[in-house]
């Protein structure tokens, strides 16, 4: 997967400041880390930026193949460390996600396994 084809699938905006070139390649090469490491296959991702007063909230949503968009907010000092909290909150959420398929999964062999036996 190419970068320009991954700057397509993930959206990074603010409505009140200017995030620069470099936090949108942080954001781009995060996001394409974690879908990857997690189930592979990324459909879509965002993220926001905003001002809240002195601190800068973030929110962060990623939808992958199969799965519902996980989606998380953060408020730091810095809208770095507020894109990185919102980050792990969604990676959290993805490592959730997959403890459950996987459970799902054996749960499912095993009742079969079951079924066969009783055959």
């Amino acid at each position: 997967m190419d970068l320009q084809s991954v700057s397509k699938m993930i959206s990074v905006e603010s409505s009140d400041i200017g995030p620069g070139d470099a936090f949108r390649e942080l954001a781009e090469s995060s996001i394409l880390r974690t879908a990857i490491k997690h189930f592979g296959q990324l459909d879509a991702a965002s993220v926001h930026i905003s001002r809240d007063g002195h601190r800068f909230g973030c929110a962060v949503g990623i939808g992958l193949s199969g799965l519902t968009t996980m989606s998380a907010e953060a408020l730091q000092e810095d809208y770095h460390q507020a894109f990185k909290d919102a980050l792990a909150q969604v990676e959290d959420q993805l490592r959730g996600a997959k403890r459950d398929l996987h459970k799902m999964k054996v749960s499912r062999i095993g009742h079969e396994m079951l079924q066969a036996n009783h055959r």
